[in-house]
């Protein structure tokens, strides 16, 4: 327990003062196999032509998907598996794989990058910022829609970037975040309800829906214990079951109900409007609201913070 909380405060430390590697940062790395993985089993890629001949039936393809996904994370979980047998370098390994795993100093600049585009009234910069934090259009998006959507980002990935790691790191140390990380990028590259990826990605939706179960409710619950608790179990209770994502539907509702702000409705993704359940209620949110959710994120990392310090403190006492 010390040990693992030791490495967490300073994992946390590193990413405040660091923020993600601005060059080769291992995931990118990973980024780049995964793709070339995804072209040699996907025969999603096959010409017109063949694809009667070639082209893997849905069951088969969801199999390829899955073995793509074994062969990208079993390899490397194990090898940190096996290098944990020398406790001399566990503590720096344990330091340093999450530092790589978490990214809240990142999410929150992404953010302010909108927020302070906005204030400016640059909305060519805004929709280019919009579009690091979300898979949504943002070509035609107005102000009140790039507001949006950068504090739904901050909600939910301050689940995928920062709390589910976290927990993951306490339950499992280094490999288990490595684990969930690399799980969680292949959701993020392969996850989409596309003809290309509906059966190809399915392993890696499922199975990253099977990590953040947990994690995505107790940041839903963090969310509501940071902010307005009853207005954001209200929402939660409520709107959650609506949304498509069995683990942002949680998140973002609860987000949303703990800042008292109206979120959701539609969205273009992949050239098409997709009609989203509202998330929240209140007022419709400014630029200035980006703040409001970046202290949301920060309250509740606290929060977990000071909820773990209580407990090795009690664990020290017994």
């Amino acid at each position: 327990m010390t040990l693992l909380l030791c490495s967490l405060f300073a994992a946390l430390l590193l990413d405040r003062l660091l923020g993600e590697p601005r060059r080769a940062h291992p995931l990118v790395g990973f980024g780049w196999l995964a793709a070339w993985v995804e072209y040699r089993f996907n025969t999603f890629h096959v010409g017109a032509a063949e694809a009667a001949q070639v082209r893997l039936k849905p069951h088969l393809q969801r199999l390829s998907g899955a073995l793509g996904l074994a062969l990208l994370t079993l390899p490397l979980t194990s090898l940190l598996l096996y290098i944990q047998q020398w406790e001399a370098i566990t503590i720096l390994l344990n330091i340093v794989v999450l530092y790589l795993a978490i990214g809240g100093r990142s999410l929150i600049e992404h953010a302010q990058q909108v927020r302070d585009a906005l204030r400016k009234n640059n909305i060519k910069r805004a929709r280019t910022r919009t579009g690091y934090l979300v898979s949504r259009d943002t070509a035609q998006m107005n102000e009140q829609a790039m507001v949006r959507a950068t504090i739904e980002s901050t909600l939910e990935n301050g689940n995928d970037a920062l709390f589910a790691p976290i927990f993951w790191f306490l339950v499992a140390g280094a490999p288990g975040v490595l684990f969930y990380r690399l799980v969680n990028t292949l959701d993020a590259m392969w996850g989409y309800k596309t003809p290309r990826y509906r059966d190809f990605g399915w392993a890696a939706a499922r199975l990253d829906d099977g990590l953040n179960f947990i994690p995505a409710r107790l940041t839903a619950l963090s969310y509501a214990l940071s902010g307005k608790f009853t207005n954001a179990m209200q929402c939660w209770s409520k709107q959650a079951g609506q949304c498509a994502s069995p683990n942002a539907g949680p998140v973002m509702a609860a987000g949303a109900g703990a800042l008292a702000l109206q979120l959701g409705g539609p969205a273009v993704y992949h050239g098409e409007l997709e009609q989203r359940p509202q998330l929240g209620n209140g007022v419709l949110p400014n630029a200035e609201a980006i703040d409001q959710a970046v202290n949301l994120l920060r309250r509740s990392l606290a929060l977990w913070l000071l909820l773990l310090t209580l407990v090795w403190g009690g664990v020290q006492l017994a």
